[in-house]
């Protein structure tokens, strides 16, 4: 049997870091058995999807290279088939029409609790006969679960699971409009997708048993499931907006690789003995829904961190330049004023942590800052500078060649003819041409900067000092 596995999220909401994990895991394990990897938006919660979400999810999955190669499939385009199979479930006497109204129904949820009791529905319509039932009254219609027996599965993470018949109730599957519920719908859709495997959060366990009941009621087979662990947060409490990216693309706009984030995302649940860092084919090879851990896994944002410097610095540098162009462009950043990324990222891949990082950090490259780091400042453009900054200037413009080297060599020459150490010269020539106290090596910063511009941004240097002198 060949393998097909789904990802179904709800458009209810951004695909959210749970969510990722669970398309990731569902496209791996597809990948590696040469399978088909199913895309469906499960949308007949009308109030509450709506197409901005809809989108949020396709621009998600397609930032993280996690392409379907079925669907997308929509549930609200699957009401006819939906009927359908009601109908026939109808026809069987598996499912039959229930006519409580919704103050039964809480009056008898309410006495279940006081007495202590799991809220079910007592099955009052369960034995209508035909003339009983009025098709123009309004109704739902309730799957006919079994009353004796239990449902066990093997679960690829968690084990065997069993549920006892008797806890469960006569689920809803079609409301008083006619819609269709999720674990109704879920069935038809796994039913008629040919899903073998279907890996999702362990919130569903409960979902479990009464899907398995409806796929016995079809004469279908279930798929194997798969139920992950949740996620927690840095603080050991349920993921939630509040640790950070409410959407994944958030993290695009923070600055993080897809890269890294799969990286990540793969190891937060499942491991290959202490290997850290993984790539596409390998992930590819090793992954295995049986090797998922059984415990939650904590959110680490350093990890995450980490992991994206990694590939900042490692990745081919066009690629990187191919994914920071969103912030240059973010930036309003005008990359024909200045040396091209590819030139820049090695130098500033061991000081940033992520491309947002980066790409502020490169900033003066391409346009003129407006005011000096105040700190930096007033810490080295003081009258001192002067001298400094006025003979490195007179050597930099006597320059011919525009060279790391010849930069360096003027750099030196100044400090050893005004008899001061390199920081003398290094570190208000830093702050005069970057408007900062930090940067990489100064003899690449000034030639990515330019000769011109760099000349011009120590006559800023000077005439602020002097301004400073007068008070």
């Amino acid at each position: 049997m060949s393998v097909v596995t789904r990802f179904a999220p709800s458009p209810t909401g951004y695909l959210h870091v749970g969510g990722a994990r669970t398309a990731l895991y569902s496209w791996l394990h597809a990948q590696r058995h040469h399978g088909e990897f199913v895309l469906r938006i499960e949308d007949t919660d009308r109030e509450r999807s709506t197409d901005e979400a809809v989108q949020a999810i396709l621009d998600g999955m397609e930032w993280l290279g996690l392409e379907h190669t079925q669907g997308p499939y929509y549930q609200t385009q699957r009401f006819d088939r939906y009927k359908e199979v009601v109908a026939q479930l109808l026809e069987e006497g598996k499912a039959y029409r229930c006519y409580c109204s919704k103050e039964r129904l809480d009056e008898l949820r309410e006495q279940q609790m006081t007495a202590k009791e799991k809220p079910r529905y007592d099955g009052k319509c369960r034995h209508l006969t035909k003339e009983q039932q009025d098709i123009t009254q309004a109704h739902v219609i309730r799957f006919k679960n079994p009353q004796e027996g239990k449902v066990t599965w093997n679960d690829a993470v968690k084990g065997e699971i069993t549920f006892a018949n008797s806890e469960l109730d006569d689920l809803i599957i079609a409301r008083t409009d006619g819609t269709p519920t999720y674990n109704f719908t879920v069935v038809v859709d796994d039913w008629d997708m040919k899903i073998t495997q279907v890996i999702r959060g362990d919130d569903h366990v409960n979902n479990t048993p009464r899907q398995i009941n409806i796929f016995k009621a079809l004469n279908a087979t279930a798929p194997e499931y798969a139920h992950v662990p949740m996620i927690l947060g840095d603080d050991g409490k349920k993921l939630s907006k509040r640790h950070g990216a409410v959407s994944v693309m958030q993290y695009r706009d923070d600055g993080y690789l897809p890269q890294a984030v799969l990286n990540y995302l793969i190891r937060l649940g499942w491991s290959h003995g202490d290997q850290e860092i993984f790539s596409l084919e390998e992930m590819k090879s090793l992954f295995d829904i049986h090797d998922i851990n059984k415990a939650a896994s904590a959110f680490n944002t350093d990890k995450l961190r980490w992991l994206n410097q990694h590939y900042i610095k490692t990745l081919p540098v066009k690629e990187v330049a191919a994914a920071l162009q969103w912030h240059i462009d973010n930036l309003g950043l005008n990359l024909s004023e200045g040396p091209a990324l590819e030139l820049l990222i090695p130098l500033f891949s061991e000081r940033v942590h992520t491309l947002k990082e980066l790409a502020e950090s490169i900033v003066y490259f391409y346009q003129d800052y407006q005011e000096f780091d105040a700190g930096a400042a007033k810490k080295h453009l003081r009258p001192v500078a002067k001298e400094p900054l006025e003979l490195v200037a007179s050597k930099l413009s006597e320059l011919n060649e525009w060279t790391a080297a010849s930069i360096q060599s003027a750099i030196d020459a100044t400090a050893e003819q005004l008899s001061v150490g390199m920081g003398k010269v290094g570190m208000p020539l830093r702050v005069a041409v970057t408007g900062a106290g930090q940067s990489p090596n100064l003899d690449v910063t000034l030639l990515h900067i330019g000769q011109a511009r760099c000349l011009e941004r120590i006559r800023k240097a000077l005439a602020f000092i002097a301004a400073r002198a007068e008070g």
